[in-house]
């Protein structure tokens, strides 16, 4: 298929809208490259794919294709010997547990899925290596510390000396405040320093790491803490190390695996690519198309993939049976173009595995080739007119024209003069015809009107006008040619009637007869039309109906199997009780028999146990009144239990024929019958519930400098970022308006320097846009 005839088309927007229905980006992957096929076979397989992934969305049971990533760049670098981050080693197990939850999904249906079902079943489960990458890494993408015995002791050690530097710095903070700018502790260069006020430099001595922006303020690193500092940086080296090592293993893991994962990832894109057909079905509310390589097509009510439903005119559409040429002549703005564009497209949707919007039991064609000339393509560059340009394309189109070959020409001999253009047009057409290719063709050429009453194969069409309100309808009516309205809208337009008639008079006599011609059978087709509706109408009805008494009539069947199966079960079980008790009443006689004598009140007693083992069948009216009269109890009511004549109050229903009852200190699983209701749940006082802050309760998520100086505003960012920092956030907040952009400049200035920030961003839409900096720490 050649790349001219799917850019005439708009084929791309097609597949731009695929696009957006694939929920991964390996389906979206797949989606871009969606090209149509010219094998039958093909076609068939890739329509079988989409209609089962339709089957499935039928049923409003989303598929789980979250998670799932496209790792095999990953892959890749594992295999000739890279080290994967964290992030990728996690999206490697996600992808896993993806790949699992869609076969599990797929597995778990009911449906005659043979396709899908096989696609899945080759997706390997590889449990061990997602629950070797999940025990090392989290879901934040930070290696936990139970991921070897090693880094949990050095991040022991790690938690141990940060104690003891946060000890030895908190008793400056008590002894030495007056010499600090805040009795805070915190870090310059991955080591804790305290912020010293510049003229007691000398007085606490250490090394200055940084100072603040006004250089009143040195951050300083006491002696005493030095060693402790140094040590710290030592075992945050072994750390990085460890992790190393661990990732390193996990690399290598993911190596061996690699074969196995590119299978999964390759299946999971197939699968969201079927899905995304399905679903781009769904949204065209199109049908599936049978397909056949006879060149015969068959479309109702089909509408142009493009122009949205409740715009879109639906045309009928065959051609390839009773004839493989359509002429559709008439007046311009009459939609003639739209309709061969959605011939055209239709068919490249349909060899591209996607359905087709029309009703179901539409036919398509699968061609080897498919040529359009539409739209003026005047080339200025290479100096040729309207028709040598459509010339020129007509050309090339002769040389490839065989039996399987759909041919859509727009104005056919146009841009010429009108009796050589119509020749011209005729004598093309012959040609193509003659070649048995499928063809379409609009003209506005009079002389083609009795074109198809004169060929074999070839039939005529036009476009429907509505002369009431002078507007075209845009429906497509085959077999019938189209007239020019000239007189009928000259006089709606108010045009005088002798005038009209004084025109007509110089109308040849075979052109009255041809116009009278089309206009009879433009009211035929019309009628017909008409009652076929009217005709098609019924019959859905009736359909409906069938099936609506069907379903009644199911459910009456399932619903009294039910009523005997439940009979059935509750007679075998008073049946039950029956022997039972007969048994006892058997042994009681036997025993009887072993005394002397029989007293006649023993045998009395016997017959009336008898009597009494007969099956007591409670009717269902009955067991309905009782469950009516049953009182439910809720948790809290005051109940009396029977059984120990105490009074308590119901905790809980554990079934229902059962409650959790306190009673006293006791709490105890009783039976529905053994309670009584004494009174209903009561106001209770609600002890309040005592709360644990933490370190950081009193550092809030954002800060909020509109309205100050911008002196004072630096100052305190910079005590706002230790906190924030000392508090362990992973990103804050600063808020410093719009205004006239100096404070927000000089926001971002600071916190750009900030060794601790890893990077800023403008706040999104919904957090404050402009007006708010993002800050996210390392």
């Amino acid at each position: 298929m050649n790349e001219r005839i799917l850019r005439v088309l708009d084929f791309q927007k097609v597949i731009d809208r695929l696009i957006q229905h694939a929920q991964t980006s390996l389906g979206k992957d797949l989606a871009s490259k969606l090209k149509p096929s010219t094998n039958l076979e093909e076609v068939n397989r890739l329509q079988d794919e989409t209609d089962e992934a339709s089957q499935v969305i039928r049923l409003n049971v989303p598929i789980p294709l979250g998670g799932i990533f496209d790792i095999r760049p990953s892959l890749k670098r594992s295999v000739i010997g890279g080290v994967l981050s964290t992030s990728e080693c996690l999206d490697v197990a996600n992808t896993i547990y993806g790949g699992r939850q869609v076969k599990d999904f797929i597995d778990g249906l009911d449906e005659d899925l043979p396709i899908l079902k096989e696609l899945v079943e080759a997706i390997t489960p590889l449990r061990n290596l997602e629950l070797e990458i999940k025990s090392c890494i989290d879901d934040n993408g930070r290696v936990m510390d139970s991921a070897t015995e090693r880094l949990r002791g050095i991040r022991t050690s790690i938690r141990t000396h940060e104690s003891r530097i946060r000890e030895k710095l908190e008793s400056y903070t008590r002894t030495k405040s007056n010499m600090l700018s805040d009795a805070i502790i915190t870090i310059r260069n991955d080591r804790y320093v305290l912020p010293v006020k510049h003229e007691y430099r000398g007085a606490v001595g250490g090394i200055v790491h940084d100072q603040s922006a006004s250089g009143q303020t040195l951050f300083m690193e006491p002696k005493a803490v030095v060693d402790l500092n140094n040590q710290l940086q030592e075992l945050h080296a072994k750390e990085k190390q460890e992790i190393d090592r661990i990732l390193r293993e996990l690399s290598q893991s993911i190596a061996e695996e690699e074969s196995f994962l590119s299978e999964n990832v390759r299946i999971l894109a197939i699968v969201d690519y079927m899905f995304a057909r399905a679903n781009l079905a769904r949204e065209m509310k199109a049908s599936r198309p049978t397909m056949n390589d006879l060149g015969i097509m068959k479309m109702q009510q089909a509408r142009h993939p493009l122009i949205p439903i409740d715009e879109v005119v639906a045309n009928d559409i065959e051609i390839g049976r009773d004839f493989t040429s359509i002429v559709i002549t008439g007046p311009n703005t009459g939609g003639k173009t739209v309709t061969l564009k959605m011939v055209g497209l239709c068919t490249l949707m349909a060899q591209s595995g996607l359905q087709v919007p029309a009703l179901d039991g539409c036919e398509m064609a699968v061609f080897e080739n498919v040529f359009a000339d539409i739209g003026d393509e005047q080339s200025i560059e290479q100096n040729l007119s309207t028709f040598s340009s459509h010339m020129t394309n007509i050309v090339d189109i002769l040389n490839y024209v065989d039996d399987r070959t759909l041919v859509l020409f727009d104005e056919l001999g146009a841009g010429t003069d009108p009796q050589e253009g119509a020749a011209l047009a005729m004598s093309i057409l012959d040609e193509v015809v003659s070649r048995n290719a499928r063809v379409i063709a609009t003209t506005h050429y009079p002389e083609l009107k009795a074109y198809g009453y004169n060929r074999k194969n070839v039939i005529n069409a036009s476009m429907e006008f509505d002369v009431q309100t002078l507007q075209p309808t845009y429906r497509l009516l085959i077999g019938v040619p189209g007239k020019s309205n000239a007189f009928e809208i000259s006089k709606r337009l108010g045009l005088e009637q002798s005038i009209i008639e004084r025109a007509k008079s110089h109308i040849g006599v075979d052109s009255k007869s041809v116009e009278n011609m089309i206009a009879s059978l433009e009211k035929s087709k019309i009628q017909a039309e008409q009652e076929y509706e009217e005709a098609h109408k019924i019959l859905l009805e009736s359909e409906a109906l069938k099936k609506q008494i069907e379903e009644e009539w199911h459910r009456f069947e399932s619903k009294r199997e039910a009523l005997f199966k439940k009979a059935e079960e509750k007679a075998e079980k008073a049946l039950a009780n029956a022997r039972e008790e007969a048994e006892t009443i058997v042994r009681e006689i036997r025993n009887m028999k072993t005394d002397a004598k029989l007293k006649e009140h023993e045998w009395i007693a016997a017959r009336k146990m008898l009597e009494e083992a007969q099956p007591q069948l409670t009717s269902k009216k009955e067991t309905k009144e009782q469950n009516i009269t049953k009182e439910t109890f809720n948790p809290g009511d005051e109940i009396k239990l029977l059984t120990l004549n105490q009074n308590g109050i119901i905790l809980e229903k554990v079934s229902d024929n059962e409650y959790l009852v306190q009673v006293g200190i006791m709490k105890v699983k009783v039976k529905r019958n053994d309670l009584q209701l004494i009174g209903k749940k009561k106001e209770s006082y609600q002890k309040p519930l005592a709360t644990v802050k933490g370190s950081n309760y009193h550092v809030p998520l954002e800060l909020d400098l509109r309205g100050e100086r911008f002196e004072d505003a630096l100052l305190k960012l910079e005590k706002y970022i230790d906190d924030a920092i000392l508090a362990g956030y992973p990103k804050v907040f600063i808020i410093h308006g719009k205004g006239t952009g100096a404070l927000r400049k000089g926001v971002q200035d600071y916190v750009k320097k900030h060794p601790s920030i890893a990077s800023t961003r403008q706040g999104a839409a919904g957090e404050g846009g402009s007006g708010v900096t993002v800050i996210e720490f390392r």
